[in-house]
């Protein structure tokens, strides 16, 4: 069994929802999709997430959030009519979701809706079961994830079935939605690639793969090919837009290899996460900017103030 998490690029419209259908087809191991909600169509596009965060926003002020909402829903009508989809089945759930954000449901329910539409989007264009992560995924107050979790996704999935399961959000242990940090699809995936012990996560992006050095800065930069759970973290730490470290963690424990790869170029390799490799030379550049570093001396500093005034009482 493949996991394969596609982000917002991979997601955007119905021409890209296409390219992904076509990459499920092409390997029937991948029974899993966990979908991000749509990103940006071109330079200067507006991702619909952050379209959600300012109808949240607006509702916080007691403001309407209809004409943002506006583009949202034909946002996702345009995606369903392109996929030859019942456009009308679509619109109770867009009006609940905007009656929602009116009311108040809070800053996670209105974030967490762009992920829930394109969930039931793109199940009902495959014909694969839809799985709200609200009744599966538990996240704890401190954003860490509860065991059962993986004990109720495992029985989700064991009829043997192909899902279409939303990313980033869950519910608390008390049943109201709570999301992860931005980019939490990636912790979906690996959390959904966990319960049912797949053999590989796939994570299907707009690049192919992690390149060795920024490719704004280093023309023609090349992909890497194996990395380590271990170097991907320490890439990450210094500056490198890779995983960062929730996002790997459900599957270090279990030994799943990530496979980095592009929807875009469906034939190119892309990056492999495994334990190990067998790899010895320099992996990759990267570097972070925009802070500074203070380096402190001074003589005796780590000493107790009573080595300095031994008196006695």
């Amino acid at each position: 069994m493949i996991v394969c998490k596609f982000g917002g690029s991979s997601v955007a419209d119905d021409k890209q929802i296409r390219k992904v259908k076509a990459i499920l087809d092409a390997d029937k191991r991948r029974t899993i999709a966990v979908v991000s909600a749509p990103g940006r169509r071109s330079t200067g596009d507006d991702k619909i997430t952050d379209l959600l965060y300012e109808c949240n926003r607006l509702a916080q002020q007691n403001r309407s959030c209809r004409p943002v909402f506006e583009k949202i829903s034909d946002r996702y009508l345009s995606i369903a009519k392109g996929l030859k989809l019942d456009e009308g089945r679509l619109i109770p759930a867009l009006d609940e979701i905007r009656q929602g954000i009116d009311a108040g449901r809070g800053t996670d329910y209105a974030a967490s809706r762009g992920e829930y539409l394109s969930g039931l989007i793109i199940a009902a264009y495959l014909g694969w079961e839809f799985v709200d992560p609200a009744d599966y995924i538990v996240i704890n107050s401190d954003g860490t994830v509860s065991p059962i979790t993986y004990e109720r996704l495992s029985v989700r999935f064991a009829d043997g079935g192909r899902y279409v399961i939303p990313g980033f959000y869950g519910s608390t242990p008390e049943g109201v939605i709570k999301t992860f940090s931005r980019g939490g699809s990636d912790i979906s995936g690996a959390i959904a690639s966990r319960a049912a012990k797949a053999e590989l996560y796939e994570n299907w992006t707009d690049v192919s793969g992690i390149y060795a050095a920024d490719p704004r800065i280093v023309k023609n930069a090349r992909v890497i090919s194996e990395l380590t759970y271990k170097q991907v973290r320490e890439l990450s730490d210094v500056g490198a837009s890779v995983f960062h470290e929730e996002a790997i963690a459900p599957v270090i424990e279990a030994q799943i290899p990530i496979n980095i790869r592009n929807t875009n170029e469906p034939d190119a390799p892309g990056t492999m996460i495994r334990a190990e490799s067998s790899s010895r030379s320099l992996i990759g550049i990267s570097g972070k900017g925009g802070f500074s570093r203070i380096k402190i001396r001074k003589l005796m500093m780590f000493r107790s103030p009573s080595e300095f005034f031994p008196f006695r009482h």
